[in-house]
């Protein structure tokens, strides 16, 4: 069984930063896949934030978050995080990493997941 373990959550002001990490146990799963980032709001759908194809370092992210938050990956820690920065009430959700994504032509953010982290609460207030 794959874990997937995300830590980072907080709650911050609007304009100010967080970085999320997310550990995977499986190293065969992590360097051959997508790993990514998702967030889910109450009374929303749960939905792509930012990934990162392993094996070439294709990074990809939701047009909302373009030029504000960053993924990055360390391979040889199987981990990747998630730098966000001037940070809006909008960005307040539950963050899920999620493992194993299978790259599709649109690349890792619509890649079917198999393993999902518990989540971390980031919370922005105006």
């Amino acid at each position: 069984q794959v874990r997937v373990e995300e830590s980072g959550g907080a709650s911050v002001q609007a304009g100010g930063s967080l970085r999320l990490s997310c550990s995977t146990s499986d190293e065969y799963t992590y360097m051959r896949n997508c790993m990514g980032w998702f967030r889910q709001a109450p009374g929303k759908e749960r939905e792509p934030v930012a990934a990162i194809y392993i094996p070439m370092g294709n990074k990809y992210q939701a047009d909302s978050v373009k030029g504000r938050f960053t993924v990055s990956a360390d391979n040889a820690k199987t981990t990747i995080d998630l730098q966000m920065n001037n940070l809006e009430p909008d960005d307040t959700a539950m963050y899920y990493c999620a493992a194993g994504g299978r790259l599709i032509g649109a690349g890792c953010l619509r890649a079917a997941y198999g393993y999902w982290g518990q989540g971390t609460q980031v919370t922005v207030s105006s």
